[in-house]
């Protein structure tokens, strides 16, 4: 597996605020690499005690199992804020380790993050009791401890109104634009290595099922009002489709879930789709999520694992709810996965190959 290229630096902070700005933006969010850190003796001393603890060595052991099954395509699901706390080079690595076959995931992981940094642009630690007001003077966004410099944002935004422009007008579903947005960055990208890219190399599909809701939102919507007879538009039912069509080629299938919300209704909902359309699809057979989410409102983003097997769409057999805050676990478990090596000699799926543009 290739290393990724040296980083480019980020351009220094312009506009409103001046040296507090540059102050504030000055201490770059690192991301964790799994191929420098071994959890696997720390995943074995966990299995030992309880609690979230053995919680999370049981969905490590549970995705290994799913990797060493190699009848079983992995599907990585994204949701909340773990790529610009530190974690966007765990799922790239998972990628190109082959570990991860297709990727659905909210659009700030995909867009505000990951194509933001590779447009040359940073995360930067903050302070979560910053006064927000002043932020919000010096255009600065945050995410709880993390900052967004506003202005590099709006950069991000005027690139996929770019990538959109070049385009024919018709209907796209998610898939389909993020695969051109990681063949622009094939050609553009200040920082090599994005998960966009990874994915774009290694025919790994990427849905975004709200993909207005993110940064691409406003770009998107600038593209239509400049071109009202003639522009792009993103299709979800297509996407619904696609993934469908995956879980269908897939037959055996492992979920790794970071957070829930969309993504995760959303790739469980292929075996339901599947059976509608009558065809043959099984539960996914393995099922790891990781949460914070409470239970006890009924809501625990769209249902703990085992009420999901109510509804056809989980087997219960290999399946572990992880309540912890992802940055803390999911490192752990990919370090785990990455050198135990199961992914080893493992074939890859190439399933965005499925739909030929």
């Amino acid at each position: 597996m290739s290393e990724a290229p040296t980083e480019t630096a980020a351009p220094a902070p312009q506009g409103p605020g001046g040296n507090e700005k540059a102050a504030l933006l000055s201490t770059p969010v690192e991301h964790f690499d799994i191929k420098q850190f071994d959890a696997r003796p720390l995943i074995d001393a966990m299995e030992k005690m309880s609690f979230t603890s053995r919680d999370t060595a049981r969905a490590a052991r549970i995705l290994n199992r799913a990797l060493e099954d190699r009848d079983c395509s992995v599907i990585l699901t994204l949701a909340g804020s773990t790529s610009a706390a530190g974690c966007m080079h765990v799922y790239r690595d998972l990628v190109e380790a082959g570990i991860v076959d297709a990727i659905v995931a909210t659009g700030a992981s995909i867009v505000d993050m990951d194509f933001f940094e590779a447009l040359g642009f940073k995360h930067y630690q903050g302070d979560a009791f910053m006064d927000d007001g002043r932020l919000r003077d010096l255009y600065i966004d945050r995410i709880y401890d993390t900052y967004i410099d506003e202005e590099e944002l709006q950069a991000c935004d005027h690139t996929i109104k770019e990538i959109a422009d070049s385009l024919e007008p018709r209907a796209y579903s998610s898939r389909a634009f993020i695969h051109e947005m990681g063949r622009w960055l094939k050609d553009n990208a200040k920082k090599r290595g994005s998960l966009i890219e990874a994915c774009f190399d290694h025919n790994v599909p990427i849905f975004v099922p709200a993909f207005s809701d993110c940064s691409a939102g406003f770009g998107l919507v600038k593209h239509q009002v400049e071109r009202p007879g003639a522009h792009m538009t993103i299709d979800s039912v297509a996407d619904f489709r696609e993934l469908t069509d995956i879980k269908i080629a897939a037959g055996t299938t492992g979920l790794f879930m970071v957070g829930g919300g969309v993504p995760k209704n959303f790739v469980q909902d292929t075996v339901v789709c599947a059976e509608i359309l009558g065809k043959e699809a099984e539960m996914h057979k393995y099922a790891v999520q990781v949460t914070v989410a409470d239970v006890r409102d009924g809501a625990c983003s769209s249902s703990t694992l085992k009420e999901a097997s109510s509804w056809g769409k989980v087997d219960t057999v290999f399946e572990q709810m992880v309540y912890a805050e992802a940055t803390t676990v999911v490192p752990l478990i990919a370090s785990d996965l990455y050198h135990r090596g199961a992914w080893q000699g493992r074939p890859r799926r190439n399933f965005a190959k499925l739909f030929q543009e």
